[in-house]
Formats: structure tokens, C-alpha cells, sequence
């Protein structure tokens, strides 16, 4: 399989970047996305090129570290219409003789520091504001101690599988990071371990959203297109219930 690859190059923070063609041979269509960015590093550093910087960790789809915009789809897409990561997707999605654009996240909040690589620090920051439990809760209870209604505990563990890897940002056309937010927050305001912080929360988190400079959500829905873990448009609405009535009735 034969592809070619254009891949923005940018040196640094401060410097200009371009889309550079790269000619990728010779690799196998079972390849994922990312090995196939390992072969061409091999190239570049034996011909003395310096090599594409990208970031990815564990390459199983899990955290989140690894994110691309291919073809102008955050992530890219793969054989079928469900989103993945950029780890998890394969060059059998490719034809052969392909021309595949590779681009950063593009939101002002992430800013480039080498060529595929972003600084999400920005996520740090809105979890640190209130993304956790502080309050003394006590030891942990005996297993069903406290009742939890099962469609409460399923909406918080799948507002919880978000991996943070910010294609939401990515592909917002206001560059929101709304739908990661309202995860964090309600992933923790479902449970009762949640409950004596919430208002706090999710005002100091939504805070720090737009001190970070995220522009407002207009419930377009391209965050939830792309999200690999298919968080709901309907998490930004509890999340703005929760904001109202924190607004409304201030305190714990």
C-alpha cells in the first residue's frame, strides 16, 4: 500500500507552520494510524530529517492521549460511522494511492508546541478548579450501603469514560470544551459522594472554562459526532441545570 501523507510541521509555539508531503511506502493497510507515523520517523531520522512530533501513549483507545485531525476530522474516521481514536484507527479505512492531510487540534486554548503536539494543559486546569470530591466523606462504605437509582449510576459511568483528549475542542466550530466539562461534572453530581460540592463545582469549573478562553456552546452536536466515547449533547444540558440552579441558590 502506497499513501501520502501531508503533515503540519511547525517548529515551535512562536513559529510558522506548513503542510509537508510525505510519500509513505511499502506499509500494510492492518497498520494503525500511528505505526504508520512510526515508519515514516524511521525514514526521516535514518535520512536525517527530523522526525514528526505526535503524542500518544497508550495505543488502545484508552487515554486519550493521542489526537489528530485527519482529513479534517478530529480523530479521523474509520470503516464505519462509530468515532474512534486516532490510535484505534487502521490504514485499511485508506485506499491505496490516498492523500491524507494530518493536522493539530486547532483551538486557541491548545496551543501547538511541535507540529502534531498541543499543550492541553487547559484540561488540567478546569479539573483542578473542582473536577474531584473533597469533602470528608468518611471510609468507604460496605457495597450497596448507599442506594444509587441504576439510571443515575449509568449515566455517571458513562459521563465518566471521558478520556479527555479533546476532540470535542477540535472539532467545535466556537472551539467549546463544554462537553468535556459537563462530563466531569456530571460524572460527580450523579453520586452521592457528589452532592455536598455541586453547586461549587460546577460554577468554578465552568469558570475556569472560559478563563482558558473556550468559546460558548450553541448545541451545534460536532463535539458528540466525533467523541470517541460517545458522550450525549444531553451531558451539557444537565450540566446547565446544574449551573442555573447554582446560580440561583449560591452555596454548597
Amino acid at each position: 500500500m502506497k499513501i501520502t501523507v501531508r503533515v503540519w510541521r511547525q517548529s515551535g509555539p512562536d513559529a510558522k507552520g506548513e503542510l509537508v508531503s510525505y510519500p509513505v511506502d511499502d506499509v500494510s493497510e492492518h497498520m494503525s494510524f500511528l505505526e504508520m507515523l512510526d515508519v515514516l520517523n524511521e525514514r526521516l531520522t535514518l535520512a536525517g530529517e527530523d522526525p514528526i512530533a505526535f503524542d500518544s501513549d497508550c495505543r488502545e483507545g484508552i487515554c486519550g492521549m493521542c489526537g489528530v485531525v485527519i482529513n479534517g476530522v478530529p480523530h479521523g474516521r474509520g470503516d464505519s460511522s462509530v468515532p474512534t481514536t486516532t490510535c484505534q484507527l487502521h490504514l485499511r479505512s485508506f485506499s491505496d494511492g490516498d492523500v491524507i492531510d494530518i493536522e493539530p487540534w486547532r483551538a486557541d486554548s491548545f496551543p501547538v508546541i511541535k507540529d502534531l503536539v498541543v499543550d492541553r494543559g487547559a484540561f488540567d486546569r478546569i479539573i483542578a478548579a473542582g473536577g474531584y470530591i473533597a469533602a470528608n466523606t468518611g471510609s468507604a462504605p460496605d457495597a450497596h450501603a448507599v442506594p444509587v437509582p441504576k439510571s443515575d449510576a449509568d449515566d455517571a459511568f458513562d459521563a465518566a469514560t471521558c478520556i479527555g483528549c479533546g476532540a470535542c475542542v477540535a472539532a467545535c466550530p466556537n472551539g467549546s470544551a463544554m462537553l468535556f466539562t459537563a462530563a466531569k461534572v456530571t460524572h460527580l453530581g450523579l453520586l452521592p459522594q457528589g452532592q455536598p460540592e455541586r453547586k461549587s463545582r460546577v460554577l468554578a469549573m465552568v469558570e475556569q472554562h472560559d478563563a482558558e478562553g473556550f468559546g460558548n456552546c450553541t448545541n451545534i452536536g460536532e463535539c458528540t459526532a466525533v467523541c470517541p466515547k460517545g458522550i450525549p449533547l444531553e451531558t451539557i444540558s444537565r450540566l446547565n441545570r446544574d449551573l442555573l440552579g447554582a446560580m440561583l441558590r449560591p452555596g454548597n
